[in-house]
């Protein structure tokens, strides 16, 4: 068994976890403490230890077991990441609009992607920087260089171009979402990641688990901005033929994010259900 990645797993289950008061966090930690040296106080429910758990994996990294920044928690990735979605999505940007939201989008998502590395091995500081710059690097360029294609498209109708330049996003976060996980995670191809057998403990390391950790995280990554960025252009492309947001145009901008907030809402667990946390591979 090895372990596909600890950036993205399913520390989502409690969606409001990234709201949590730290005094509920230290009543959360302490109950399982008591359930752990068996010494529960009486009357606490299954139910409620639970609830404790949820709190406790969604803001507490289990590597460092230290606090994860609100911001930066996958708990809180969707209600911090749609306004970036949504800036993403604007209609008729200049250069230095889409400059600014892939930036933008690659810094925040760098950010979570380090709050919730995995922290098993020493990293250093250099592989996540070399990361960020790739990944914010291959995400402007292919978004301006899409974005000026399209405009120099002379067979495309003006309302065409539009719709076009809607969906640049994608492929140029998914590019850098690509390269961002090889140049932060290519030395576990050279060293390898740690391998376990069925009761948890560590037998080895294995070159030939790591690609397959990291082409699934790829996948991942490329899965996920998705439903993000590729529904909502083609629902509002809809929504705004119709008579309501045509003498309306001032509710296009909160109907579009609300649809990115759908979107995203929708996307996440899915992403992250792709490949199951621990995965099996054949000796």
């Amino acid at each position: 068994f090895y372990e596909r990645r600890r950036d993205f797993i399913t520390r989502v289950r409690c969606n409001l976890c990234f709201l949590c008061l730290q005094s509920r966090l230290k009543e959360a930690v302490q109950l399982l403490e008591d359930y752990k040296h068996g010494t529960l106080p009486p009357g606490v429910t299954n139910k409620e230890l639970w609830a404790a758990q949820k709190i406790k994996q969604a803001i507490i990294h289990p590597d460092t077991n230290e606090t994860i920044f609100m911001p930066f928690r996958m708990s809180g990735y969707i209600p911090f990441g749609t306004p970036i979605v949504v800036g993403l999505l604007l209609p008729n940007q200049t250069l230095a609009s889409t400059v600014f939201w892939q930036w933008l989008n690659q810094s925040h998502n760098a950010c979570v992607n380090y709050a919730n590395r995995n922290a098993t091995k020493p990293s250093p500081t250099s592989k996540f920087i070399q990361g960020y710059l790739g990944a914010v690097i291959s995400a402007v360029s292919i978004a301006v260089g899409l974005n000026v294609l399209v405009q120099r498209a002379n067979k495309f109708t003006p309302a065409t171009r539009l719709l076009i330049q809607r969906f640049v996003p994608f492929p140029a976060v998914a590019s850098a979402n690509i390269c961002n996980v090889v140049l932060m995670r290519h030395t576990e191809l050279e060293e390898g990641i740690d391998v376990l057998d069925s009761n948890g403990n560590i037998v080895g390391s294995s070159r030939i688990a790591a690609k397959h950790a990291l082409l699934e995280t790829a996948l991942t990554r490329v899965v996920l901005p998705m439903p993000i960025l590729v529904l909502p252009p083609i629902i509002m492309s809809i929504l705004e033929k119709t008579s309501l947001l045509r003498s309306r145009p001032r509710m296009i901008l909160p109907v579009q994010s609300l649809v990115c907030l759908a979107a995203f809402g929708l996307a996440l667990p899915l992403a992250i259900s792709l490949f199951p946390q621990m995965s099996e591979v054949s000796t």
